[in-house]
This record gives structure tokens, C-alpha cells and sequence, in this order.
């Protein structure tokens, strides 16, 4: 699948403690223990080094869970990094990397942050470079207020055997699109297998990908295992036009966010 890095993040606050792993979260209802991806990021991070200093980690929320845009696998993956930076790099990429596809399928690919294809379980990172079809275009984030349980996206999938009668090559090829192309070129290829569940079971969803598109979205889709859609818009106004029309329609979202895309995206 083509991966994105778009500018909306958590804040992970790391301290070095004696011994232990302390987690705190602001949003209420998200683990602070062993179930949590930070969590483990973190106690594997230190026995891969064999260091017996603890971690005090404070995690601020602002990317819903269950919405299909990674924030615990990208946590995760900053966790990794923010740790492996306070002891003095004592990791390289490679065991940086293979750490990540332990945690999770999506953790490698925020290890970096350039606009990607994550084949395998999600472990493999072919970054694509330059995607200049999205220069000036923003992009608007839209969450009801449920979210979907990602292992219930996947197990409900193979239900849909026709999800999976797509060319293979297709990721490579939208990137190539996008890269040269004109992003309504390209609407034909924006796929992805998870639809078919999560439409069946929510309706809503589809809903708000079918508004978008007749209401001048220049492509939509679901993020990820849901329950956020995406659409690509002409300009940050437009976007947020779109976002104000769809909570007037539809209700009020737990998230609606417009975010400016470069066609250019650096290391940092």
C-alpha cells in the first residue's frame, strides 16, 4: 500500500528514570501498561540494548485510536527513536527496523518520513520520493465519533474474497501517477480492500466518501482500517468548505482536519 506522512502528530515526553517503565496518557481511556505499543517499544528497545535504566514516557493524545491513521504504530516508532537518541544512538538502523516489524506491521514506516509503499506485512519501506501532484493540495481528515477495531477490520476482510481481485502493482503505480500525473487522473486507483467490510457494517462511511466526491473532493477513501475517510482537495479553503458542509450534513466528527500537503516532503 502507498504510505502518506501528514503533519498531525501526538507528543511523547521521555524521561530517564532508575529502573521501570512509567506511562501516562492525557486522553483517558487509552492503556498505560504492557497492552500499550509505546510501552513495548520501550522494554524492547532496552533489552535489545541491555540496559538496565528505566523510562518515564507521558503520551499526549491528539490522533484518535481506532481511526486508521497510525498513531500508535507512528508512537511506537517514536519511542524507538526518542530512545535511541537519549542513549547515545546505541542502535543501528538495522535493529531500529527489526524492532519496528516486531512491534507491529505499520511501525517501520515511521521510522522515516517520506511518502512510501509498505509491501509484506507492512515491514518492507520502498520510499517513492516526490509526489508533485500533491503540491498546494490539502488535505481534509474526517472521524465519526465511532472508531473500528483494527484485527476486526482484518478478520471481517476475508468475508470480501473479491477485495483482493485487484492488479498487482497497483500501489506502485498511483505513486507513479501522483508523481507526474494530476491527482483527478489517478481517481481510478485509489483502492482499499477494507471498504468492502467496514461499508457493510457502517454504512456512514461510505456515505462520506460518496458526499466528498460529488462535492468537489478530487479523490476520497478510507484511511487505513478506518473509521477516518480522506479526500484530496484543490486548496486548504476548499477543504475546509468541505469539512464545514459534510459536520452540517452528517454531525459533528471527533475529527475534522484540514492539513496542507507539500509535493515535496524532507527527511525531517
Amino acid at each position: 500500500m502507498l504510505m502518506l506522512p501528514v503533519p498531525i502528530f501526538d507528543r511523547i515526553e521521555i524521561d530517564l528514570i532508575e529502573s521501570g517503565i512509567e506511562l501516562t496518557c492525557s486522553q483517558p481511556g487509552i492503556p498505560t501498561d504492557s497492552s500499550n505499543l509505546v510501552w513495548r517499544a520501550a522494554e524492547r528497545f532496552l533489552a535489545k540494548v541491555g540496559s538496565e535504566t528505566g523510562v518515564r514516557i507521558h503520551l499526549e493524545k491528539n490522533i484518535p485510536a481506532e481511526g486508521g491513521l497510525g498513531g500508535g504504530s507512528g508512537n511506537a516508532a517514536g519511542t524507538l527513536l526518542a530512545l535511541d537518541a537519549l542513549l547515545g544512538q546505541a542502535l543501528g538502523q538495522a535493529d531500529l527496523h527489526e524492532l519496528a516489524a516486531e512491534l507491529g506491521s505499520d511501525v517501520p514506516f515511521f521510522l522515516q518520513a517520506q511518502p512510501a509503499i509498505a509491501k509484506g506485512r507492512g515491514e518492507i519501506i520502498e520510499p517513492v520520493g516526490e509526489l508533485a501532484s500533491l503540491d498546494g493540495k490539502a488535505l481534509l481528515l474526517l472521524r465519526p465519533a465511532f472508531g473500528i477495531p483494527t484485527p476486526w477490520a482484518y478478520k471481517s476482510l476475508a468475508n470480501f474474497p473479491e477485495a483482493r481481485n485487484r492488479p498487482l502493482g497497483q500501489a506502485e503505480e498511483l505513486a507513479k501517477r501522483l508523481a507526474k500525473g494530476d491527482v483527478i487522473d489517478s481517481t481510478n486507483l485509489f483502492y482499499n480492500s477494507l471498504e468492502l467490510p467496514a461499508f457493510e457494517k457502517y454504512p456512514l462511511l461510505k456515505l462520506l466518501k460518496e458526499h466528498a466526491l460529488a462535492n468537489g473532493a478530487q479523490a476520497a477513501l478510507m484511511c487505513g482500517s478506518g473509521s477516518t475517510t480522506f479526500a484530496i482537495c484543490a486548496s486548504a479553503g476548499e477543504a475546509n468548505a468541505l469539512g464545514q458542509a459534510m459536520e452540517s450534513r452528517f454531525g459533528l466528527f471527533s475529527l475534522n482536519q484540514t492539513v496542507e500537503l507539500p509535493g515535496r516532503f524532507t527527511a525531517d
